[in-house]
Order: C-alpha cells, then structure tokens, then sequence
C-alpha cells in the first residue's frame, strides 16, 4: 500500500498522452503507476521522471486477461490510487465490414471493457480515502458520427456516455470524474493506425493539431471546475458541438 502518499495509475503511459500525464501528474503525486506493454518506453520514463515522482513500471497488455489482472493487483497492492488515467487505446481505420472483427472486438475490449474494469476496482479504495479523480481518454470521434471508425467512434461515446452517468452515481463521493475528448494531436496515435486505409496527416489543416502538451493541460486545468466532458481547442470544442447538434436534427 501506498500510504499517505498521492499516487496515480495511468495506462498507456509508454507514450503520447499517457507518458505526458506521467509528466505533468508528477508534480501532483508522490508514486506513479505507468502501465504500457513497452517496458524500455517505460523505464526511460521513469529515468526522466527520477527526482519528481517515483514511477513504478507495470509492463501489461490490458487488452489480455493477464493484463488487467495484473493491474487490478496494482491497484490492490499499492495503492490506494489518487488518480486513475484510463488512456490505453488504439485505432483501425476502414470500414466495418472489411476490417478484422478480432481487431474490433479488441477496440471494445481495451476501451470499455478495461476501462470499466478499473474504475470498478478503484472506486472503493476512493470512497474510503474521501475522494479521488477519474480520467477517461474519450475522443473528439465521440461526437461526430463518420465512416470507417464506427467500432472506435462508438467506443468512445460509450466512454462518454459512461462517465457522465458515472459522476451522476459518484456527486457525493468526492470523487470526480471526466471524460477527456481530444481530437488531432500530435502523437504516435495516427501513425499507429492499422485497417485497411492509412490516416493522411496532410488532409489534416494545421490549426487543428494540438500538442499532448496542451491537452493534458486542458485536462487537467479542468478538474474542479464540475464539467465531466473536457474537449480541448476552440475549434474541436466547435466541432462537438455541431455533432451533438446534428445529432439531436435527426431526431
């Protein structure tokens, strides 16, 4: 266990948004609990990281059972944690019925089926300390119905979905909950893409690119102010809305 210390466990933490909330969080915790499937990515971090914050490497597939087990005994064994980042994801690009199902179902399966998994083991270690804070890597995708990201797009807005139900269940708890919904930003994300097309980063304009610097911070700087939905950037902040908008049109 972990003490009086302040901890956070973060997924996907070996790069991208999960390795910058490793940075930032670090001057909010004692111990961070990074869990990617990279170990060298992890312990290069944890070297960056050596003098802010103690960083515990947790090498873990979470879209295997093992996986998850393994960090459910994280949360079990060190904790209790202060701040849960559930940021491991991945993308295929291409229609439905043309991609690989076990690549789909895996999307589920890391996205939502993690997700849940560790919120639902984290929650009462948060109640018996008087609070704590979730974090949901959600998408900008969650608001704009397109084609060939439906299992994805649809994850996300499960995410989103999720969170705001579950901080309606949580009010009293003092712990709190955000869905964090970014959209284009510069990581290994879009390069990592697999499916039957390949993400063109130059249809993309400029303006609408923003740094894991930047969104992190959004994130962050969010939490208190009682929004569960954070959607960084005036122009993707635009952009959900006119999906939230079109949506309720086709009603």
């Amino acid at each position: 266990m972990s003490g009086n210390k302040v901890t956070a466990l973060v997924t996907g933490a070996s790069s991208g948004l999960g390795a910058e909330f490793c940075r930032q969080l670090a001057a909010r915790c004692d111990v961070i609990i990074a869990v990617a499937r990279r170990e060298e990515r992890l312990l290069a971090l944890a070297a960056e990281l050596a003098g802010n914050a103690e960083v515990q490497c947790l090498v873990a597939d979470l879209e295997s059972i093992e996986g998850v087990a393994r960090t459910l005994e994280a949360i079990r064994q060190r904790g209790p944690v202060n701040y849960l980042v559930n940021n491991a994801g991945f993308g295929a690009l291409g229609r439905f019925d043309a991609l690989p199902i076990d690549c789909q179902r895996s999307m589920v399966s890391l996205h939502i089926d993690a997700t849940i998994t560790l919120c639902r083991a984290a929650i009462p270690f948060m109640r018996e300390q008087g609070g704590g804070t979730i974090i949901n890597v959600s998408s900008l995708g969650a608001f704009v119905s397109g084609e060939n990201m439906a299992v994805y797009g649809a994850s996300k807005a499960f995410l989103n979905y999720y969170s705001q139900s579950l901080q309606a269940e949580l009010a009293d708890s003092g712990i709190e909950v955000q869905a964090l919904c970014p959209g284009f930003t510069h990581t290994e994300f879009h390069d990592s893409m697999s499916g039957e097309k390949r993400f063109d980063r130059s249809r993309i304009p400029d303006h609408m690119w923003l740094t894991s610097e930047a969104v992190v911070a959004a994130s962050l700087d969010a939490l208190g102010a009682g929004r569960v939905l954070v959607v960084p950037g005036d122009s993707n902040r635009s952009i959900a809305r006119s999906g939230l908008q079109g949506q309720l049109d086709s009603l």
